[in-house]
């Protein structure tokens, strides 16, 4: 081979590198969030041990994510007021507004269709956790042997928290592909990189096959 070829196939191989996404492997599963303001905070426990009080907006989103870090938020309105609006409030009860977001087609198992996000405003007994409010009003629910929500309204019908690769996911949800790309839509930061390495490299063969020639 060739000096010229071995200086390519370097170059071919480092841009390919540069470019290539990193086959992460995620998860597929319901992540639980608490609403705080107007944010929503990954919750620090469980649906079977947390026990929200009145007025509080709770929210699952299912999906494919690494960890809580990468996890993806609810989508949509979460304000109490709105979700619990005709509703009205009970002596010795409480209220809890749910945001069920059954996520993306991208998202769903093979064969499966995820239904439209919902809200529900459940209404449970003072010291009732937040298992209780979805068995309130997103039946029917599915739990592993671990006690791991596997499902919430039927959806998904099977599987719980399985992994997936990078390869199996086709694309990501809401705007995080565009996020990948960067903030303008434009080449990401790896990308960029990648060009500017195989630039660097190749103007330094040049240099070298140059300061060959001119060599007495």
């Amino acid at each position: 081979m060739t000096r010229r070829a071995v200086v390519l196939s370097l170059l071919t191989g480092l841009f390919l590198a540069a470019t290539s996404p990193a086959q992460a492997t995620g998860y597929r599963y319901w992540s639980f969030w608490d609403r705080t303001g107007t944010a929503w905070t990954y919750a620090t426990q469980g649906p079977s041990t947390a026990v929200p009080a009145d007025g509080d907006v709770q929210g699952f989103r299912f999906a494919v994510s690494e960890d809580s870090a990468d996890a993806t938020t609810p989508r949509g309105p979460a304000s109490f007021g709105t979700i619990c609006a005709h509703t009205p409030a009970q002596d010795g009860r409480k209220r809890v507004a749910l945001v069920l977001d059954f996520g993306t087609a991208a998202d769903a198992p093979a064969g499966e269709r995820p239904p439209a996000r919902r809200t529900e405003c459940a209404v449970i007994s003072p010291d009732a956790t937040t298992a209780e409010a979805l068995a309130a009003g997103a039946k029917p629910l599915r739990y592993d042997t671990n006690a791991l929500l596997c499902a919430i309204a039927g959806y998904p019908r099977t599987g719980c928290g399985e992994q997936v690769t990078g390869k199996e996911q086709q694309a990501r949800p809401d705007g995080d592909a565009a996020a990948a790309r960067g903030s303008d839509g434009g080449p990401s930061v790896g990308l960029l990189a990648g060009l500017a390495a195989i630039g660097a490299l190749g103007a330094a063969a040049v240099w070298r096959t140059r300061r060959r020639r001119n060599a007495p």
